[in-house]
């Protein structure tokens, strides 16, 4: 029981016709329940934002989505509203296999605060739970997968692997926003983490 597949935020927001759709975004989830066998155990993520969530370029006067504003903890990117608690968007996709899941970790649910990874809110430092399940799992080696790589996927990757996690992802089965040359950014800071893209 040491390998876990853990698939990030797939979600009706982000494939073809959602709120913050990621180009090609359902072309990988067939691919992701034929994976599930394979893994002892697995793990799916959910952005589950409150309404008026402080990421939301609505929630700030004149901005507009993909605008940068600092944050009390950093940098934060401006998105559509998306993946509202309880609404259709946030809903994961009709074709993922959940029942499969051993988990689900549902991230984003502070008012104050984004969070990309899977480990952590996007101050660094606020745990989600998911290293003590995986941990009191024996787990150490975890493939990753879903929406979008250069986000979600790309941060929850590299804190696993600087939790000390052996970390895979599949790049075939995950899709990109590529925001201004995001994803190159986030490959090579993935690679840089000690993270394996396969």
């Amino acid at each position: 029981m040491t390998r876990a597949l853990i698939v990030i935020d797939v979600q009706n927001d982000f494939c073809p016709g959602g709120a913050l759709a990621v180009p090609g975004g359902n072309d990988i989830v067939a691919g992701i329940n034929a994976l599930m066998a394979d893994y002892d155990a697995v793990v799916l993520t959910q952005d589950w934002h409150p309404a008026g969530h402080s990421s939301f370029a609505s929630s700030h006067g004149g901005k507009a989505p993909y605008e940068m504003i600092d944050m009390p903890y950093g940098p934060q990117v401006l998105w559509p509203d998306h993946c509202v608690q309880g609404t259709e968007g946030a809903a994961f996709h009709a074709d993922l296999n959940t029942d499969r899941a051993d988990m689900i970790v549902r991230k984003g649910y502070r008012p104050a605060i984004d969070s990309y990874s899977a480990f952590f809110e996007n101050d660094h430092e606020t745990p989600t739970g998911l290293e003590g399940y995986l941990r009191t799992r024996g787990i150490t080696d975890l493939t990753m997968v879903g929406l979008a790589t250069d986000f979600c996927v790309n941060f929850s990757a590299v804190d696993a692997a600087k939790l000390g996690f052996n970390v895979t992802v599949r790049t075939d089965l995950c899709r990109a926003i590529d925001l201004d040359g995001s994803l190159a950014s986030a490959q090579s800071g993935m690679t840089g983490a000690g993270v394996t893209l396969a």
